[in-house]
């Protein structure tokens, strides 16, 4: 029997294939091997382990399909390829092999807090870049990252870490110039295809549309927050005004882009690549906020790319940080909680974004949100309507309560206030607001505990999110009076807001059963 503790696996995404003009006959696989031979690094040694995985290949499957989309050969041994169940079965039983899986699709995890968290990060007064943490590389992996954003600035910085192995590679709008002592690196995965043919080259095969640039956000929210450079006078249209910086302003940031913009999310086997490469390259700590769906069963990290990839590269001295999830307040659902990985929660902190709701009856509730709402506390009032008060005729209570695309009759809604209920996920903060628009209505206040750590930003539009009891008190007073009225205020930032910290409600809780 093999040593689960000293192997990986990873897995394969097919969406990639699909660019290739060849027939495709299976899915995208990944084949796990386990820890790499010694022996050093290098071309030679990355060949040699190329040349076995395709020989690996070629007794299983016919020489025009054998194709590698990754092979992984620095942190760990395996590789990636297009399969079908009945060659991923035979490979399985190898005896090099630890586990085969299918490459899954990976979800990604969506200023102040240093300062609230009294983590000034070594930081000098005059704002000043220490050299405690000057020379600390933290790879990002995720969608991406936006170089001209002022967190990547690297003014005052020293020469990049002499053991810097990795690469700034160009893509559409992004250019080796794009890299600086600041943001010293960046690959991407998604696009650019690893093809691996037999008499390939270990150079990839890079197609037009691939670039490390984020196209999404996520990546560079996620990088800036680890280890953003500080930005004076960072605001968002006048709310939550300071210095925004990452926890580490003065560390490196290398991004693998392993996330597309579209519906196939994050690849697996494009992560686990990724993981091999922040190895080889050099960094100390990697970051991801990517995971698994939650399920409610005991995971297999032997089919886990985030945890396969973490193992090896905690064995390599790298300590890999993840998310725990945005799937709370759910029982159980925490991912990413292998015990060599540090998982962190979310949580809030002692800034609020608040946007009042004013009642006819002069009473205020204190919402959360960010608009620019032109409403005023002395100025309109506009009639108020709950959901269930404008159903078309054969809308269910609980669609026109949630606000239900089409549930609604636009002219009891237009002009008027809309209030809705969150009971029913599916439908979410984004969709009951193009509702409410598109019904004409002056406004939306949701009732839904849920998430109000996190509000949306609604610009112009006027929008607002109380939880369960101040919904209720605003129902009564919509039943009690014929002619309910309100107005939702403009948003206003709140700091020294209590309780806080306390862990966010989406926040993923709970630890999975104890595994032996």
């Amino acid at each position: 029997t093999r040593n689960c503790g000293t192997n990986l696996k990873s897995v394969m995404d097919d969406r990639f294939m699909n660019r290739i003009s060849r027939p495709l006959q299976g899915r995208s696989y990944v084949v796990y091997m386990g820890s790499p031979p010694s022996g050093g690094g290098g071309v030679k040694l990355a060949e040699m382990m190329r040349a076995a995985h395709l020989e690996m290949l070629a007794s299983i499957v016919p020489q025009e399909q054998r194709w590698l989309t990754h092979s992984y050969h620095h942190a760990f041994e395996g590789f990636a390829a297009e399969l079908t169940e009945e060659e991923a079965l035979a490979l399985s039983a190898h005896e090099r092999v630890v586990s085969v899986f299918r490459d899954p699709v990976l979800l990604l995890h969506t200023t102040r807090s240093w300062d609230f968290l009294d983590m000034q990060s070594g930081f000098r007064p005059d704002g000043g870049a220490p050299q405690a943490s000057g020379d600390v590389i933290i790879g990002v992996i995720d969608t991406g990252i936006w170089p001209e954003s002022p967190s990547f600035n690297d003014d005052g910085m020293g020469d990049v870490p002499s053991r810097w192995r990795g690469l700034c590679m160009q893509g559409p709008s992004f250019k080796k110039s794009s890299c600086n002592k600041k943001l010293i690196g960046a690959r991407y995965y998604g696009d650019q295809l690893g093809l691996v043919a037999p008499n390939a080259s270990l150079a990839r095969v890079a197609l037009s549309t691939g670039s490390p640039r984020d196209d999404v956000g996520h990546g560079t929210h996620c990088a800036s927050t680890a280890a953003g450079a500080i930005v004076e006078g960072a605001n968002y249209y006048g709310l939550a005004w300071g210095a925004a910086k990452g926890g580490a302003p003065a560390a490196r940031v290398a991004s693998y882009k392993v996330c597309t913009e579209d519906e196939n999310g994050c690849s697996g086997s494009a992560l686990l690549k990724a993981i091999d490469d922040a190895v080889s390259d050099g960094v100390d700590v990697i970051s991801i906020s990517i995971g698994k769906t939650a399920t409610d069963t005991v995971p297999d990290l032997l089919t886990d790319p985030v945890a396969l990839g973490a193992f090896h590269a905690h064995q390599r001295g790298v300590l890999v940080v993840c998310s725990a999830g945005n799937d709370g307040p759910d029982p159980s659902t925490v991912v990413n909680s292998a015990p060599w990985i540090l998982t962190v929660a979310a949580s809030t902190i002692d800034r609020a974004f608040h946007s009042s709701i004013v009642l006819g009856n002069r009473k205020v509730f204190k919402g959360a949100a960010i608009n620019f709402s032109n409403q005023s506390l002395d100025g309109e009032r506009y009639p108020l309507v709950f959901g269930a008060q404008a159903a078309t005729r054969r809308a269910p209570a609980s669609e026109c309560s949630n606000c239900y695309p089409g549930s609604l009759r636009k002219r009891k809604v237009a002009g008027k206030i809309l209030v809705c209920i969150g009971t029913d996920s599916r439908i979410t903060r984004r969709i009951k607001m193009l509702v409410a628009e598109d019904s004409g209505a002056r406004g939306l206040v949701l009732i839904d505990h849920k998430a109000m750590e996190a509000p949306i930003d609604t610009a112009s539009f006027p929008f607002s999110q109380v939880g369960t009891d101040a919904g209720a008190q605003i129902l009564r007073y919509i039943n009690s009076t014929k002619n309910p009225t309100a107005a939702i205020l403009p948003t206003k930032d709140v700091k020294l807001f209590k309780p806080a910290p306390v862990v966010a409600s989406f926040s993923a809780p709970s630890s999975p059963r104890c595994r032996p």
